[in-house]
């Protein structure tokens, strides 16, 4: 079309020329030949010109759909990356909650698996229990929790028997059945598994999970090099030594009314809560060597039998010490100033505590002569 165009152009241009130069030549006498062929001339570049201007409009309209074009494609284009956006997002979700449904089905099927009778079905169930918090985060307070209710789960062993109460018959523990031994590995593992569940002290800004083990029956305790937040272990029972070093205690931690079977170790060890320890009773060495309490300390008749070391301990808030008894002697070498205490009937290795309010600070040993003491000072 646009071909036929500019030939037809050049023949109606051609044709003003001779048409506009003949009629002036025949209607006016006057004209020359020059006048005539220059008059011819511009009629015909008229022609020409107003093919180049309508040529020109042409094009610019042409531009201009082409350019409305473009926007349409563009805006058809961001529809397009939109539904594909969406459309990925309902993929994605539709992921999630067949991964969430499937994280439930394993956390119900490994709780249901914690009541089996056989001991290696309850391992798994704990480790499968495990697996899912690591994998899943937001399952981690969870999964500890049931953790720890495993742990509270009632257990009588007589390897947790108090020392005051133990038979003199030795074959007492030949007669402690097979049964009872596989349950407390299980317990064992239990217990390893909420310890690396927790967050290390190394880690910048660990997420902080509490732990509630009322009335729990544990064995080697550990939570050194461990951040947490709250712990709730009223009237536990601690077999062989219970290991809090370098720990991290973000909120407070409850020991009220447990007993501890052998030594406690807090050495380096931050409370950043209170520290209720009221009604405890510990047969072996209690350290808390560098340990830093920003809250307070409730040690309210708690029986400390052997040595408790305080040494270099640094104090924040004030200490209960009311009826309390270390028979054992104490390390009260504190680091700055010592904290303001109650004292009101607080033994030492048989000796009261005179009330002032503060502790002294000096080690207390019955069996320590007075050259011992300063050696150690």
């Amino acid at each position: 079309m646009r071909d036929r165009r500019l030939p037809l152009t050049i023949t109606t241009a051609v044709l003003v020329l001779v048409c506009s130069s003949t009629a002036l030549l025949l209607f006016d006498p006057r004209v020359t030949s020059a006048d005539a062929l220059r008059t011819g001339g511009l009629a015909a570049g008229s022609v020409v010109a107003l093919y180049a201007l309508w040529l020109n409009d042409r094009r610019r309209r042409v531009e201009e759909e082409r350019q409305r074009l473009d926007q349409r494609r563009q805006e058809l284009d961001g529809q397009r990356y939109a539904l594909e956006q969406q459309r990925q997002a309902l993929e994605d979700r539709r992921a999630a909650q067949d991964r969430e449904r499937a994280a439930d089905e394993r956390f119900a099927r490994a709780v249901e698996l914690l009541g089996h009778e056989t001991d290696q079905v309850r391992v798994g169930a704990l480790h499968a229990l495990a697996g899912l918090a690591r994998s899943h985060r937001e399952y981690t307070q969870t999964v500890l929790d049931v953790l720890c209710s495993y742990l509270r789960r009632p257990f009588d062993h007589p390897k947790w028997t108090l020392p005051e109460d133990l038979p003199d018959d030795a074959e007492q523990w030949s007669r402690i059945s097979p049964e009872l031994e596989r349950e407390r590995h299980a317990r064992q593992a239990a217990q390893r598994l909420v310890r690396d569940l927790l967050p290390t002290t190394s880690e910048a800004d660990p997420e902080v999970y509490d732990l509630d083990l009322t009335r729990a029956w544990l064995e080697r305790f550990d939570l050194s090099d461990r951040v947490v937040g709250r712990v709730a272990a009223y009237r536990c029972r601690f077999r062989h030594t219970t290991n809090l070093n370098r720990a991290v205690f973000r909120g407070p931690v409850h020991f009220r009314d447990s007993v501890f079977l052998a030594r406690i170790r807090a050495e380096d060890t931050a409370f950043g809560g209170k520290l209720e320890l009221r009604g405890i009773s510990a047969y072996g060495p209690c350290g808390f060597e560098r340990a830093r309490f920003d809250g307070a300390v409730d040690l309210k008749r708690a029986v400390l039998r052997e040595r408790v070391y305080f040494r270099e301990a640094r104090f924040g808030a004030p200490v209960d010490l009311r009826h309390a008894r270390f028979p054992g002697g104490a390390d009260l070498r504190f680091a700055g100033e010592a904290p303001e205490a109650q004292v009101d009937d607080l033994l030492i290795g048989g000796t009261p505590v005179d009330p002032v309010g503060r502790l002294p600070r000096e080690p207390h040993h019955p069996e320590l002569s007075a050259g011992e003491n300063r050696s150690r000072g």
